[in-house]
């Protein structure tokens, strides 16, 4: 049991700021297994996300309530996520060789394709969530981050890892994605839809997995597999189709 919950605040300490006890670190061995729990942090941030937006909002605007909501999850998370996003965005949009690529998106610089990125992909799930009716916007935020991050990992099962320095904290949690931790992954990912009174809402999943496939080509061809950078990008791309998805479905639930 207290290896197993080793595992698992060993992924909340690496996909978050969440504070963890001192005798977890970035142990290699529990790092390569915690993707099995990526999922739930997504559970966790969410939720982080979705009790600011419902308690703001009984003081301030939703438009007010969405954002502190957005600031939030980004805090918990040190914009894991997003740095991801803007660098793909980068290394896609300047480079024309695997060697740049990676180059330019293991640079800490934004560039502009970075920039207008995030801006483009923050301001579509601000609209997006607005369009939800509020008393679920708790539930779709939620939601929305457990199925991206099972997403982005499926990413990881289905693309091998191209980076090739040994240095990287990345490396373990992005390798050796078994079955059995894909299946696990999935039933923390894919819970909190059961919350929803519409079975219908299961179809968000379809073009929240075509976003990954999108993204998967283009990595396969680019770069041959993927990087954390990649499986950020998948994240956040993923997570925006969700909610653009509930919004295309909402008049049938």
């Amino acid at each position: 049991m207290k290896k197993e919950l080793q595992i698992f605040l060993t992924a909340i300490m690496f996909f978050t700021r969440i504070p963890c006890p001192k005798w977890v670190n970035h142990d290699k061995t529990y790092l390569e297994k915690s993707a099995r729990y990526f999922s739930l942090v997504g559970v966790i941030v969410g939720s982080l996300g979705a009790l600011i937006f419902y308690l703001a909002s009984f003081i301030f605007s939703t438009e007010v309530a969405l954002i502190l909501s957005m600031v939030t999850t980004i805090y918990i998370t040190g914009a894991f996520h997003e740095d991801g996003l803007a660098d793909v965005c980068d290394g896609l949009g300047g480079g024309w060789t695997k060697e740049k690529i990676l180059l330019i998106m293991k640079d800490s610089r934004l560039g502009t394709y970075g920039a207008i990125g995030i801006v483009l992909i923050l301001a579509i799930k601000f609209a997006a969530l607005r369009e939800v009716p509020s008393n679920y916007i708790p539930l779709v935020i939620i939601a929305g981050h457990s199925i991206s991050r099972f997403i982005a990992t499926t990413l990881i099962y289905t693309h091998p890892y191209v980076r090739d320095t040994g240095d990287s904290k990345a490396k373990p949690a992005a390798k050796n994605i078994t079955p059995q931790i894909l299946m696990v992954s999935a039933i923390f990912g894919i819970a909190p839809l059961f919350l929803f009174k519409s079975p219908i809402i299961f179809i968000a999943l379809i073009p929240a997995y075509f976003s990954k496939i999108y993204l998967g080509i283009k990595f396969k061809k680019w770069l041959g597999g993927h990087t954390g950078d990649c499986a950020g990008a998948v994240q956040q791309l993923s997570e925006v189709v969700f909610y653009l998805s509930i919004i295309a479905l909402w008049k049938f639930i």
